[in-house]
């Protein structure tokens, strides 16, 4: 059973800074590329960050770009998800999800205050 449970989100300052964890179990973690998603109000859900398995090729979408940066830990099957430099429109709830499988976690709020 795959598993992604998403944290680290809260209420920060314009130009503040969060980083946000997904620890997983369920699936080969090591061998599956990852992904933060996040859903900001009124929208849909959207792709914002991928990550390969290894660890060697990253891509954002363009709003994030240089402000985010995805990583990830293949020995505690953790990935992760920097944000500086955060603008009030990044304000949404963040969800991490594998390659290849169709389950989400709960998803973490994240809230930036102008």
């Amino acid at each position: 059973q795959v598993l992604l449970v998403e944290s680290g989100g809260g209420l920060v300052q314009a130009g503040g800074t969060l980083r946000l964890s997904c620890a997983t179990s369920g699936f080969e973690f090591s061998a599956s590329a990852m992904n933060w998603y996040r859903q900001t109000p009124g929208n849909e859900r959207e792709l914002i960050a991928f990550i390969s398995g290894k660890g060697g090729s990253t891509n954002y979408v363009d709003s994030v770009r240089g402000r985010f940066t995805i990583s990830r830990d293949n020995t505690k099957n953790m990935a992760y998800l920097q944000m500086n430099s955060l603008k009030p429109e990044d304000t949404g709830v963040y969800y991490c999800r594998a390659t290849g499988y169709l389950d989400w976690g709960q998803g973490t709020q994240v809230t930036v205050a102008s």
